[in-house]
C-alpha cells in the first residue's frame, strides 16, 4: 500500500490534517501542539501520538546508522571518539530534523483512519 502523498506533504509542512493550512505546533522549535487549529478549529487534544514518533526514529536510526558505523570501522578503523562525534552528531541532526514532521504524519494518519476519535 502506497502512502498518501497529500498526507506526506501536509506532515512535512506540519499542517493541520483537516484543513491542511493551520499549523500543528506552537511557534518556535517545540514539539508542543496547539490546542486547536488556528484556521479550522480542529481540537488537537484528541490526538494520541504518544511516543510512536520517537520509537519509529529509534528503530529507523538504529537500522541505518549501526551498519554504517560498522562499515566505517571495518574500512578505516578510526578512534572511538571519531565514531562518537560522527554518529552522535548525525543521530542528533536527523532526530531534530525529522521528529516534528514524523509526529505530524502520525497525527495525520490517526485523523485519516480513526476520525471518530476526533469527534
Amino acid at each position: 500500500m502506497f502512502p498518501d502523498i497529500a498526507l506526506l506533504q501536509c506532515a512535512l509542512r506540519c499542517a493541520c490534517p483537516q484543513c491542511r493550512q493551520g499549523s500543528l505546533y506552537k511557534p518556535g522549535l517545540t514539539l508542543s501542539l496547539r490546542n486547536r487549529c488556528p484556521v479550522c478549529g480542529l481540537d488537537f487534544a484528541k490526538n494520541d501520538s504518544a511516543d510512536a514518533p520517537a520509537v519509529f526514529l529509534i528503530f529507523i536510526l538504529g537500522a541505518a546508522l549501526v551498519p554504517l558505523a560498522l562499515a566505517l570501522e571495518w574500512w578505516i578503523s578510526p578512534p572511538l571518539w571519531v565514531h562518537a562525534v560522527i554518529w552522535g552528531g548525525l543521530a542528533l541532526l536527523v532526530t531534530v530534523g525529522t521528529l516534528r514532521p514524523l509526529k505530524a504524519y502520525i497525527i495525520g494518519l490517526q485523523f485519516k483512519h480513526r476520525r471518530t476519535d476526533w469527534e
